[in-house]
């Protein structure tokens, strides 16, 4: 008879072989949102940082199994097909991390559930959550108003109604696409790693992850603002077919830079070199 602690490798490649069977469909479905939501194109990386994780998090001593874990197991296992069954694939992909969760309490005791704890709640961050794309209106119309106010205050000639910009040479819709979701998404699932793999004290790690989506906001309402002033001085045609296209990732890379003084600030400063 094979058991797991004889043959860990081996149970554990069957395991994973049963579960990406059972879990073709969710997994299908993630490629094609990664593949074609911008907001979530990031989620390719998420699977193999979370696999890497759980690779340097695994204990090092003997581990001891829990029958306590099949509970788990089996809940988020019913979860998952009822679920997939009524067509809710995201919150059936959800509901996978309960049962990687089980599995591991099963499998390795309460030790190795705490210790994958995060690389299997990591996985979370994957999924893409239909409530995002209903964000986007409402954060382009603040954004708008941000950046009218600051772009007069700044001296600009400017009117913002909505989402529509009037400058003295031009008309500019503030779209989808300043909404600013795909940097806060982003953002967010970085600072979430960032927190973890630093040393300091739980609420300060908190209080950066919060400090996440106003951090990508405020880059965003700064480069709305300064594409008003590119669309004032040099055209719409400069703004927007230049501009737009390139300077997302410059304000994106600033507020990610901001996060190193705030890490600072919540005394969050050392790497967790055990998990590079």
């Amino acid at each position: 008879m094979i058991s797991y602690r004889s043959s860990p490798a081996l149970i554990s490649l069957l395991f994973l072989a049963l579960f990406a069977l059972l879990t073709w469909p969710v997994w299908r479905w993630l490629g094609s949102e990664w593949w074609s939501n911008p907001s979530y194109s990031h989620g390719f990386l998420i699977p193999l940082v979370a696999a890497y994780l759980a690779w340097r998090s695994w204990p090092s001593e003997k581990l001891e199994g829990d029958n306590r874990g099949l509970v788990l197991t089996a809940f988020g296992l019913a979860l998952f097909l009822f679920f997939l069954a009524n067509k809710a694939t995201w919150l059936a992909a959800l509901s996978m991390t309960l049962v990687l969760g089980g599995v591991a309490w099963t499998f390795g005791g309460l030790v190795l559930l705490r210790r994958l704890a995060f690389p299997i709640a990591f996985l979370v961050l994957m999924v893409p959550l239909p409530f995002i794309e209903r964000t986007t209106l409402p954060l382009a119309l603040w954004t708008g108003i941000c950046s009218g106010w600051l772009t007069r205050a700044l001296g600009l000639d400017v009117a913002v109604t909505g989402n529509a910009v009037t400058l003295p040479n031009t008309d500019l819709v503030i779209g989808a696409q300043c909404s600013g979701i795909n940097s806060i998404v982003s953002l967010l699932t970085l600072t979430v790693l960032l927190a973890y793999v630093l040393k300091g004290p739980l609420l300060g790690r908190l209080a950066l992850v919060a400090m996440a989506i106003p951090l990508a906001m405020l880059a965003n309402i700064l480069r709305v603002s300064t594409l008003l002033f590119v669309a004032r001085y040099f055209g719409a045609e400069a703004a927007f077919h230049f501009y737009h296209d390139y300077s997302g990732p410059i304000y994106f890379g600033v507020a990610l830079l901001l996060l190193i003084p705030l890490a600072r600030l919540f005394r969050c400063q050392r790497l967790r070199f055990e998990l590079l």
